[in-house]
């Protein structure tokens, strides 16, 4: 079955930098176009970032174009998301999914915590 576990998120203070990353299981990856989705307290949530599996360009919300940076290695079955330059309304817990433009499968793994705090 389909699977997500991201892990790297922390407490940072502002304008520091953390890597996430996600391990998927369960489907083609290498094929597959994989995004990043962040949930903040009381917001719905939101689509961050996007890879496609195969050629393309990557996408970006607005929020965060010139600060994070989408990754992925294909031989780890693995997405990353460098976050640099953070502020605080990047706190949010963030997840991953397969997909470009909406989630793949209704799945979601367990998220990680991103806080943006001095």
């Amino acid at each position: 079955q389909v699977h997500f576990v991201e892990s790297g998120g922390g407490l940072v203070q502002p304008g520091g930098s953390l890597r996430l990353s996600c391990a998927a299981s369960g489907f083609t990856f290498s094929s597959s176009a994989m995004s990043w989705y962040r949930q903040a307290p009381g917001k719905e949530r939101e689509l961050v970032a996007s890879i496609p599996g195969i050629g393309g360009s990557t996408n970006y919300a607005d929020s965060v174009k010139g600060r994070f940076t989408i990754s992925r290695d294909n031989a780890k079955n693995t997405v990353y998301l460098q976050m640099n330059s953070l502020k605080p309304e990047d706190t949010s817990v963030y997840y991953c999914n397969a997909g470009a433009r909406r989630p793949a499968f209704g799945y979601w793994g367990q998220g990680t915590q991103v806080t943006v705090s001095s």
